[in-house]
């Protein structure tokens, strides 16, 4: 690729992914304090809770996993937790395969560990022949360089201010979602698929039905896959904004 010859090239695909990934960046600030000053609290050392957003580098799985410390769970179940949490993620990497597969190994590897929602919001639905391999790199570790500088900003703050938790901020983690949603809904099939999750997590949650989320998550993608095979089957292009799947 010319990107990866000429160096120019290479910094202004970087900066140029940097600044799409950049809205997303922001709103997840807060979720980034609320995963650093948690992890404070139940008693996590500061190099321990850095480490969890180094490492781990996965926000909603860093909450899940820092509340399955302060509850005394055991490793097996916490590693079985975070596997299915993050699960979506093979998802994303069955998506990214055809773009990804060409790569050499050291591309796969940084671009692997740095695939997150926002990352695949960003790269995910750029056809192969879009995909620049530098752009992904400068999305995926500016993403990752604010979500560790925000970990640091909250322990912190941890440190200072106790129970920086109760401060509302996991709203940062609902908000984040919408901010990567919203763009995807681009026929029919997805937005079911959006308004089915949407009712369904609200009302088994509301009902207290366990795994709430897990169930709402199933019926969303049902529902979207069956919207699409009676589309295909009607013959009628499920266009929304003007474009066609």
């Amino acid at each position: 690729m010319g990107a990866e010859r000429n160096p120019s090239s290479r910094f202004i695909s970087l900066w140029r992914g940097a600044l799409a990934i950049s809205p997303l960046s922001l709103a997840v600030l807060p979720w980034g304090l609320l995963a650093g000053s948690y992890a404070i609290d139940i008693g996590l050392t500061p190099i321990e809770a850095q480490a969890l957003s180094a490492i781990l580098f996965a926000g909603a799985a860093q909450l899940v996993a820092t509340g399955m410390f302060d509850a005394n769970v055991g490793i097996w179940t916490m590693l079985a937790t975070t596997f299915f949490i993050t699960s979506r993620h093979f998802l994303y990497s069955m998506s990214m395969r055809e773009k990804i597969s060409p790569l050499s190994t050291p591309w796969r590897l940084v671009l692997g560990f740095l695939l997150t929602d926002e990352l695949f919001a960003v790269c995910g639905h750029q056809k192969q022949k879009e995909f620049n391999p530098w752009y992904a790199l400068g999305a995926g570790l500016s993403f990752y360089l604010v979500w560790n500088i925000a970990s640091f900003a909250g322990i912190v703050a941890g440190k200072q201010i106790p129970n920086l938790n109760q401060w509302g901020l996991e709203f940062a983690v609902a908000a984040t979602f919408i901010a990567i949603v919203i763009p995807t809904i681009k026929n029919l099939p997805i937005l079911i698929s959006v308004i089915v999750a949407l009712v369904a997590s609200v009302l088994f949650s509301y009902w207290k039905v366990e795994g709430s989320l897990i169930i709402a998550s199933i019926l969303a993608m049902i529902s979207g896959y069956l919207a699409e095979v009676k589309l295909s089957k009607s013959g009628v292009k499920p266009v929304i904004n003007n474009e066609v799947e």
